[in-house]
């Protein structure tokens, strides 16, 4: 598996896979309110970002490039338990539907592709 990113986890959650999507406002939401969320890893900028609030417990991660593990993102994680990356610094952006691994079995929260 390649690494491709980096950021503060969320909670202690060990390894969790899904697909990579980006979303970027609430029109991307109310397509996935229709055919779900389930499976999703959701990629968003906007740490304090409420548009994620009705697939929010569908998703299988969330990943956030801005904010901190106190932003709204990073509290509702917790919350939710659903796991996350919060200020994650990637090397790279895979294309949506990518299969990636969420990691936070050590110190950070680490972002794999998952090798196919």
């Amino acid at each position: 598996m390649t690494e491709i990113g980096r950021g503060q986890k969320t909670y202690d959650y060990g390894l969790r896979r899904g697909r990579w999507l980006r979303l970027e406002g609430p029109e991307d939401v109310l397509g996935l309110m229709d055919t779900g969320a389930d499976g999703i890893v959701a990629v968003v900028r906007d740490a304090g970002a409420t548009f994620l609030g009705p697939i929010f417990d569908e998703l299988a991660g969330v990943v956030c490039t801005g904010g901190t593990i106190r932003s709204h993102i990073g509290i509702v994680s917790r919350e939710y338990r659903v796991p996350g990356v919060i200020a994650a610094q990637l090397t790279v952006e895979p294309a949506d539907g990518t299969e990636v691994e969420l990691d936070a079995s050590g110190d950070e929260g680490v972002i794999r592709l998952v090798a196919r």
